[in-house]
C-alpha cells in the first residue's frame, strides 16, 4: 500500500487568530481560505511539503451537530481538550522562541520526556494542543 497523510483537521473559532498563529508564528503557507456563510475553512501547511496540510475548520458548521453538541464542543475547545496535533522540527529551541511571541499559550517548555522524546507544547488560539517534537 502507498498511503500518506494528506490533511488533518483542527477546529478554530477565530479565523484571523488561527491564521496569525499558523502562518505568522509557525511559518506555514496558506494554501486555501474558503469562506461560506461567514465561516472559513483555512488550509495551511509547512513550506516545502505541499502534500501535507492542516485544515482549520469551524466545528459549528458540521452537519448533524446538535445545539447541545455545539455547546459541548465550544466548552471542550475553551478548556483545550477537544483536539491536538504533533509537529516536529530539528530546531526545537529556535522554534519555541518564536511561539510565545504569537497568540499561543505555553503549556510546557522544551523538556526531555521520560519516554525518550524532547518536545514542548502550546495551545493555539482555539485551544488545540500543539506538541512540537525535536527530530534527531
Amino acid at each position: 500500500m502507498d498511503i500518506t497523510i494528506h490533511a488533518s483537521f483542527l477546529p478554530h473559532d477565530d479565523p484571523d487568530a488561527s491564521l496569525a498563529f499558523y502562518r505568522d508564528t509557525l511559518g506555514f503557507e496558506v494554501r486555501a481560505d474558503v469562506e461560506y456563510g461567514g465561516l472559513h475553512w483555512i488550509t495551511v501547511g509547512p513550506a516545502g511539503q505541499p502534500d501535507t496540510s492542516i485544515v482549520l475548520y469551524p466545528p459549528t458548521a458540521a452537519p448533524g451537530v446538535t445545539d447541545d453538541e455545539r455547546r459541548t464542543i465550544a466548552e471542550m475547545m475553551a478548556k483545550g481538550s477537544y483536539a491536538s496535533i504533533n509537529l516536529a522540527t530539528r530546531d526545537l529551541d529556535g522554534t519555541f522562541e518564536r511561539v510565545p511571541s504569537g497568540d499561543a499559550e505555553v503549556v510546557e517548555e522544551p523538556t526531555e520526556q521520560p519516554y525518550g522524546i524532547r518536545d514542548c507544547s502550546v495551545r493555539d488560539p482555539a485551544g488545540n494542543l500543539v506538541r512540537i517534537q525535536e527530530l534527531t
